[in-house]
């Protein structure tokens, strides 16, 4: 990655005050830690730093460090401002109406004449001057928390910082590096240029742990084929730094619940194979959720289950049904020959080339099932 993109990140951020980070959808260890550990490194810097999502945090994940600062409501002003120019006359007296859902303001001058030229609107802007973005590959990713406040993405200039192939370079200044195993990858040498630019040590052990934990969990531990030497090398940097390694992999992998448990028990049983085709596949449907009075969120890495069950195969995905009309899907690929992205992309979503996912509404578990398989299907056999 560019270090002049880098450069111009601090020099924005330099000359920003008011900072919004926003974490990508659905949270996971990558884009917590990403946004908890700037937000860390801007306090210090003295900066008005917001975290906000819309989203529920993981339980698997609340051990992280000052999670309490994520906010759930941006407290946006949404308010719509009248000016009244009074050059040509005084104001006497404001009458308000409600008319079958329409707001009648009568405003009578004590001297003078208004006319509908002394009348202007604005709406007000947000109190930001610049947003950040982590682990987000398209801004749609950011769901209720973009869909809500459209507007301030397009008067606000971005930072846009992540590594999935399927970003879409949406910022004024992208740092987007494809071959980094995490966007806390990407944060770390940044966190590093502003201790250099601004002459004060930023790095501590919380945001080490952080930084780490995005790494760790995005490379399973350093399991999954995108873990790459860089990957180790800045895990080794950020344990000398300080980092909580044990405390990680304690929370992450070696503490499940027996409802988790049994979910895993119930998926893995109901495993499905196309063997002509080399599928893997298995399903999560409420009633599963319900039976072993576990949540959807604790289906956590259990698509990795599914892939040391599945040797020989060349696609494995797992289906989950969030309702009874929205259903997500997470898509490993164990060939080069088959990009997860680009089948997570044509069904709306996105991701990494081995690893990607997407999500579908109105639609039916079944139904899902059925158009993946047919597209799978078809594109082996191309």
């Amino acid at each position: 990655m560019s270090n002049s993109v880098e450069k111009n990140i601090v020099e924005l951020i330099k000359k920003s005050e008011k900072i919004l980070i926003l974490p990508s959808s659905p949270l996971d260890g990558d884009s917590l830690g990403s946004s908890l550990s700037l937000y860390l490194v801007l306090k210090k810097l003295k900066k008005q730093v917001l975290v906000a999502t819309k989203e529920n945090i993981p339980k698997l994940l609340e051990f992280l460090p000052n999670m309490e600062v994520i906010k759930s409501d941006l407290d946006l002003s949404k308010d719509l401002v009248i000016f009244l120019d009074l050059k040509n006359a005084k104001v006497d007296k404001i009458k308000r109406d409600d008319l079958d859902g329409r707001l009648k303001l009568t405003i009578t001058p004590s001297e003078g004449l208004f006319s509908p030229e002394d009348v202007t609107v604005e709406k007000k802007k947000a109190d930001f001057d610049l947003i950040i973005t982590v682990d987000t590959a398209e801004l749609t990713q950011l769901k209720a928390v973009y869909d809500e406040n459209t507007e301030i993405f397009q008067e606000l200039p971005i930072i846009n910082i992540d590594h999935h192939i399927s970003n879409n370079y949406f910022g004024k200044l992208n740092l987007v590096d494809i071959m980094a195993s995490s966007t806390t990858e990407l944060i770390l040498p940044l966190i590093e240029l502003l201790e250099t630019e601004m002459g004060k040590p930023l790095m501590d052990e919380d945001i080490a742990t952080l930084l780490l934990a995005g790494i760790i969990t995005d490379t399973g531990s350093f399991q999954n084929s995108n873990t790459t030497p860089k990957s180790f090398k800045m895990a080794s940097r950020l344990v000398n730094l300080g980092a909580r390694q044990q405390e990680i992999i304690q929370h992450v992998y070696k503490t499940k619940k027996l409802t988790q448990l049994k979910l895993w028990g119930r998926v893995l049983s109901k495993i499905q194979t196309d063997d002509e085709q080399k599928l893997v596949w298995s399903v999560v449907t409420e009633q599963d959720l319900k039976d072993t009075e576990s949540d959807l969120e604790e289906t956590g890495d259990i698509i990795d289950e599914l892939l040391s069950n599945a040797p020989d195969a060349r696609i494995v995905f797992l289906i989950k049904e969030k309702s009874k009309d929205e259903i997500a899907v997470s898509i490993r690929t164990l060939t080069p020959a088959f990009d997860a992205s680009k089948i997570a992309e044509h069904f709306g979503g996105g991701g990494h080339s081995k690893a990607a996912g997407f999500e579908v509404k109105g639609k039916a578990l079944i139904e899902v099932e059925y158009e993946m398989l047919h597209y799978l299907r078809k594109l082996c056999v191309a």
